[in-house]
């Protein structure tokens, strides 16, 4: 028989390989909507005002919203404070990225960060600011950090007062995201000359307080439903991907299919996760790439770097304008950078280490996160002998109609290949946005994949 002892520390062994990470309490909550702002972030200015004190964000009576959906630029009339170049990049080290200097020496003569007034633009709903407060004392994650319990009815930012660099990276994964969203965007991955081929996808991201029909059991481990139809290129029409995102993709791993519209079919697409190729990328990104950072973090051991302050793409509404062509914004080696707006904000600094008995083409990645959306500005990926390979910036938004902060395009440039990847632009497409669409849980099974795929 096995001694008191024995059994004791098999008990606590056991507990410890669950690592449920307990919630804030109700004390260090209260920090939210005082010291701290509704969703986390330091209420307060920087000690020499040039990040401004939250104070409120914009309402949704900011400016105009054309018939398609387009939101106005508040900051049109603005001119930018500074200009960092390659040649004055060194005097600000301290507030840029490994990433970004490394742009700077890649493309000396054409790579520049615009620096603009900083505005603390970020919003939401009272409601949403109520159960992100509620949540902060039940949420916790368990299975080593790779799930969440108590997250059922929550829907949005996981751990607003985060204790270490998984719940920071956890608070981008549930980052709230509003209603149902149909959007039209394109991806190009323009050659080393500047040349691209646009590749266009209607994309649906359904959520599961909002589908119909969808089983409790089933709604409890799954984040969002998402959609993804080919609509151009010809030869790439019709294809269509389904995704299933699931919380905790260790008890439960992402379930993904793609209907392939040339050989009518639909399978099962286990490599649409981690490492695997992005849709029609050209083999310029992952799959893990798609939203600066999106899936299961369980291959990485997670650091908290810290909090700085750093010039990060911001309020970039210019980048979404209508008047604008896909022609103007994509250029070669990088994206027209006169086009783009930088602030400074503070971020949380994360560092990202393969396990050991894991794999993944990126060995280390270190994510750059806007206090105050809990978005992922910046990101640098490290090959496994430890050099700098890719450099990611998510060109941040606000959509003030829908009071969302979004992505006006996110940007991964491989700085071997001398190439880059676009994805999320959408300034010429008919109807970009479409919020509030009605879903149930039959539009998101594999056998509708083949009606979703009709060129």
């Amino acid at each position: 028989m096995k001694s008191p002892l024995v059994n004791s520390a098999a008990l606590f062994i056991s507990l410890l390989a669950s690592s449920v990470m307990a919630a804030v309490t109700p004390q260090e909550a209260d920090q939210l909507g005082t010291s701290l702002t509704p969703l986390g972030a330091e209420m307060a200015a920087n000690a020499d005002g040039s990040i401004p004190a939250w104070t409120g964000g914009q309402s949704t009576s900011t400016g105009p919203v054309d018939p398609r959906g387009f939101v106005s630029n508040a900051f049109a009339a603005e001119k930018p404070l500074f200009v960092i170049t390659a040649q004055t990049a060194e005097q600000y080290r301290d507030k840029l990225s490994p990433g970004q200097l490394a742009m700077f020496k890649r493309y000396p003569e054409t790579y520049r960060i615009p620096v603009y007034p900083s505005h603390r633009t970020m919003a939401h709903s009272q409601a949403v600011y109520d159960t992100t407060k509620t949540c902060a004392t039940t949420v916790s994650a368990i299975d080593g950090g790779n799930g969440l319990q108590n997250y059922l009815g929550c829907r949005s930012y996981a751990f607003p007062i985060p204790k270490d660099g998984l719940q920071v990276v956890w608070n981008h994964i549930t980052r709230y995201r509003g209603q149902n969203v149909r959007r039209q965007i394109i991806q190009a991955a323009p050659q080393s000359n500047g040349s691209f081929t646009v590749v266009k996808f209607e994309d649906e991201v359904a959520f599961p307080q909002n589908v119909d029909g969808l089983d409790a059991e089933k709604a409890s481990n799954i984040l969002l439903f998402f959609k993804q139809r080919v609509v151009a290129p010809s030869r790439l029409a019709g294809n269509v991907l389904l995704v299933h995102e699931t919380i905790d993709q260790v008890r439960e791993p992402r379930l993904a299919w793609i209907y392939n519209a040339g050989q009518r079919r639909v399978r099962r697409a286990p490599q649409v996760a981690y490492d695997g190729p992005g849709t029609a990328s050209d083999g310029m990104r992952t799959t893990d790439n798609f939203d600066m950072f999106s899936g299961a973090p369980d291959r990485y051991d997670w650091k908290l770097i810290g909090k700085k302050e750093m010039y990060i793409p911001y309020n970039s509404v210019r980048l979404t304008q209508p008047d604008l062509k896909y022609d103007d914004i994509l250029q070669a080696g990088h994206i027209n950078q006169d086009l783009t707006r930088y602030e400074l904000h503070r971020v949380w600094e994360v560092e990202a280490t393969v396990k050991a008995d894991e794999r993944h083409i990126y060995a280390k990645r270190r994510f750059f996160v806007d206090e105050d959306s809990w978005q992922i500005a910046l990101a640098d990926h490290y090959d496994g002998r430890g050099a700098l390979w890719r450099v990611a910036e998510g060109h941040h938004y606000f959509n003030y109609a829908h009071q969302l902060a979004g992505f006006a395009t996110e940007t991964l440039y491989d700085l071997v290949a001398g190439r880059y990847i676009v994805t999320g632009l959408f300034n010429e497409e008919r109807q970009p946005l479409l919020f509030g669409f009605k879903a149930s849980a039959a539009d998101f099974t594999p056998a509708a994949l083949r009606s979703s795929g009709v060129r």
